[in-house]
């Protein structure tokens, strides 16, 4: 069955629609690309869902470890090369509100963070930096 359908709504822009939950996003193409640049473009989606995926990880194994995680916030940089035009770099910043986690317990979940199935799915010539902190 598939996950979602995505509908092009002319000037460069997008409507995509998650079929189980009904939940729609836009996409625009980026300002340095012909674009308004007025929501995320597919690449920012990509290096959006690098983040999102990396603490979702941490927020299971965290669980299971009885670990609160709660408040994790991200920022994350796309980094685009022009020829060909592709993401060469995701930069993302973690910041884990919660000071009480054991070193050993940080050293898990950042383990478990880098290796997302995102993370994992990514072409290897996609530099991925990752800053956790603690």
């Amino acid at each position: 069955m598939a996950t979602a359908k995505v509908h092009y709504q002319g000037n460069l822009r997008t409507q995509a629609i998650h079929i189980k939950s009904d939940t729609q996003l836009i996409t625009d193409a980026p300002t340095d690309n012909n674009g308004k640049g007025e929501a995320f473009s597919p690449t920012d989606l990509v290096a959006t869902a690098l983040a999102s995926c990396m603490i979702t990880i941490i927020g299971i194994k965290a669980r299971n470890k009885g670990i609160n995680i709660d408040g994790i916030d991200s920022e994350i940089t796309k980094v685009m090369s022009p020829n060909p035009r592709r993401i060469s770099e995701i930069i993302i910043s973690l910041k884990i509100p919660n000071s009480d986690i054991s070193s050993e317990d940080q050293k898990l979940l950042e383990k478990v963070a880098l290796t997302c199935p995102v993370a994992l799915s990514l072409h290897p010539d996609v530099k991925q930096t990752i800053t956790f902190n603690w």
